[in-house]
């Protein structure tokens, strides 16, 4: 037993790589949620700066923090479901570990939910907030680019659906928890659009940090996951987003080969050998890409990628073999070079989704 009041708020902190940040966090919502019960979770996806170790560090003197680490698994939007899920506390708030969110805002939050909005979000795009902290215009492109794409799906008014920046009920993130896909950098989107009705949003401006430690994890493929996530909402969630991400791979590899055969056949080499070579190069561009993108939070590094690459093209070769005999055979009887090229390139697609989800990866 203990006179410890149970925490009333749950701070969760997904974060990789942010060890040099884990102490200025701490102190920060130490000063900021003076008089409050609180508490806070650094979800780590096993950092190799010993992020994790700065935690437990701080944990062994401050009950108010803990450490959960994961190995084997990663992802911004599954590491705040788990946080959030490990915690018995009344509130749930989500802010990014590197400092660049306002914590000093938590407590106007926290009454805005108290009063009755079922979400809290801190937002750079209402009032006098603003995102000088993303720092460069390309950050500011990808930035402004996804908030016009969710706000095309979002149903209520949102400024910043972007924001990883938000405070609601720990019971209404577990009634929604089942609904989460869970996949990607967007957590807060994914809780708006999983409500079988619209949420009482309420925004509370506040200024976005330039970062002092660590790397940005925003770049073009967390766009592009988020556009995924996008699709799977409008979708109502028919296909998975692993599945759509297999398609648009494929798709990828498709025009990748189209070209390579077409621009091998204009230096007059046979269609063969051009179907052939833009099959290799197809199937080598498609491991890039589920690697960087399918896979993301399974990302083969090192000597894994090589041997990873070779069992691909290896099992993959058997559907390359499929691919080629299609395409000549149709060529043969006829068929346009490019038209008999689509179809054989369609049928090693459609072996690589399989070996994708199946060995490659899976076998590390």
């Amino acid at each position: 037993m203990t006179d410890a009041p149970a925490p009333a708020l749950c701070v969760v902190v997904p974060c990789y790589n942010e060890a040099l940040n884990v102490a200025p966090m701490v102190a920060a919502l130490d000063a900021a949620l003076t008089g409050l019960a609180w508490e806070v979770v650094f979800v780590d996806d096993d950092s190799p700066d010993g992020t994790a170790d700065t935690v437990r560090r701080i944990a062994r003197t401050d009950p108010r923090v803990r450490c959960l680490r994961r190995i084997g698994r990663r992802g911004l939007s599954s590491a705040v479901i788990e946080g959030a899920l490990s915690s018995s506390a009344d509130f749930i708030a989500v802010i990014d570990g590197d400092l660049q969110h306002d914590e000093t805002r938590l407590p106007a939050m926290l009454h805005k939910v108290e009063d009755g909005a079922d979400i809290a979000i801190g937002s750079r795009h209402v009032g006098d907030g603003d995102a000088a902290g993303l720092a460069s215009p390309l950050r500011e492109r990808l930035s402004a680019t996804g908030i016009s794409l969710a706000q095309m799906l979002a149903r209520a008014p949102i400024n910043d659906p972007m924001s990883g920046f938000f405070l609601l009920r720990r019971t209404r993130f577990e009634a929604l928890a089942h609904r989460l896909n869970g996949q990607g950098f967007k957590i807060l989107l994914d809780l708006l659009l999983a409500a079988p009705q619209p949420l009482t949003i309420v925004e509370v401006p506040y200024q976005f940090r330039p970062r002092t430690a660590g790397e940005s994890k925003l770049d073009i493929l967390v766009l592009v996951q988020f556009a995924g996530l996008l699709i799977d909402k409008s979708l109502g969630g028919v296909l998975p987003l692993r599945f759509l991400a297999f398609a648009l791979v494929g798709a990828f590899g498709m025009l990748v080969n189209l070209l390579v055969t077409s621009a091998a056949r204009r230096l007059g080499l046979d269609f063969g050998t051009a179907q052939t070579i833009g099959t290799i190069i197809a199937m080598i561009a498609n491991f890039e890409l589920n690697n960087r993108l399918t896979y993301r939070t399974m990302r083969l590094r090192g000597g894994g990628y090589w041997r990873g690459l070779v069992l691909f093209m290896l099992v993959c070769g058997l559907g390359a073999i499929a691919n080629i005999g299609i395409a000549r055979a149709l060529y043969h009887d006829n068929t346009a070079g490019l038209a008999a090229s689509a179809a054989g390139a369609a049928i090693g697609v459609v072996w690589n989704y399989a070996v994708s989800a199946t060995l490659v990866w899976r076998a590390r």
